[in-house]
């Protein structure tokens, strides 16, 4: 049984994985925003899921956007357990439209929720993970960092590329303290998350309309010919479950990267390549020990 803390857990793969480690029989925080307010009745909706179930499914406020609170809920966690064994760094943010009309505003918030908020919650749990000598990273990625990318999601692609580079160099440097990093990629999945729901808009409106005249309707048809790609079947529950088994993987055994791409672009084939180039590398740089975490 570990402690585990889910970010961004209000919704879509965050909740689905919260829920799924507690149901394994971990001892779950999840974690959201403003939980008195807009949050209020997802907070209220995982407990009563917990009561349903017997599980031990919590609910804790962490903003990744704010030092100061990812740092108290670190501490609140720590509080009540001994130790804290995993974060899932699953906070995120989706925007779609042409790459030319998100203000440079828009790009800075996008970096500070799916890159500078890992940093963020890293800074405020890693010295407790250092001084254990043990813990698991566990990183949400997308196939778009390395897969066949549709147009209209530039941004976003962006900054989950930076935070798939900011996990691998992680993994290096945290593994003489044995500490373990994974990276679960999911594909897309046209239902099951709010992802494109809550999607962001580019501020510029104008630029907006001069694109419509060539590219008008694309976002439709790009999630029509997603859907048609998808297997029947493609359940997004299997992103939660190939979490559950990382954290349920023995130390010094879990795989570095896992899939999960129902529409296959392409992604598990180039990571394949790159993380192979990435082993050789460090072979040859006679620092074969980071890749795995030091035991003990």
């Amino acid at each position: 049984m570990s402690t585990v803390l889910v970010t961004g857990a209000s919704s879509g793969f965050g909740a689905l994985a919260a829920r799924a480690l507690a149901q394994a029989g971990h001892i779950v925080y999840a974690s959201m925003r403003d939980t008195g307010g807009r949050n209020a009745p997802k907070v209220a909706e995982a407990a009563d899921w917990a009561a349903e179930h017997g599980r031990d499914l919590r609910t804790v406020e962490l903003d990744v956007q704010s030092g100061e609170s990812a740092r108290a809920a670190v501490a609140s966690i720590l509080a009540e357990q001994p130790a804290l064994d995993v974060v899932v760094h699953n906070a995120g943010h989706m925007v779609t439209g042409p790459a030319e009309a998100f203000s440079t505003e828009q790009y800075v918030q996008l970096y500070d929720i799916n890159v500078l908020g890992a940093q963020r919650v890293n800074q405020a749990v890693l010295p407790h993970m250092r001084a254990r000598r043990d813990g698991l990273l566990l990183w949400v990625g997308s196939t778009s960092t390395r897969g066949g990318t549709p147009p209209y999601l530039g941004p976003y692609f962006a900054a989950k590329a930076a935070m798939d580079a900011l996990a691998a160099s992680y993994s290096l440097e945290v593994a003489r303290f044995g500490i373990e990093t994974t990276i679960v990629v999911p594909g897309s999945f046209t239902s099951g998350t709010n992802h494109y729901a809550h999607a962001g808009h580019p501020a510029d409106e104008a630029v907006v309309k001069e694109y419509d005249e060539l590219y008008s309707g694309l976002m439709e048809q790009i999630g029509q010919r997603m859907q048609r790609l998808e297997p029947e079947g493609a359940d997004v529950a299997e992103v939660a479950r190939a979490i559950v088994a990382v954290v349920d993987t023995g130390k010094g055994h879990r795989p570095f990267r896992v899939h999960v791409d129902p529409t296959d672009d392409g992604a598990a084939v180039v990571n394949a390549v790159a993380d192979r180039m990435r082993v050789e590398f460090l072979r040859r740089l006679e620092l074969e020990d980071l890749l795995h975490p030091a035991q003990g």
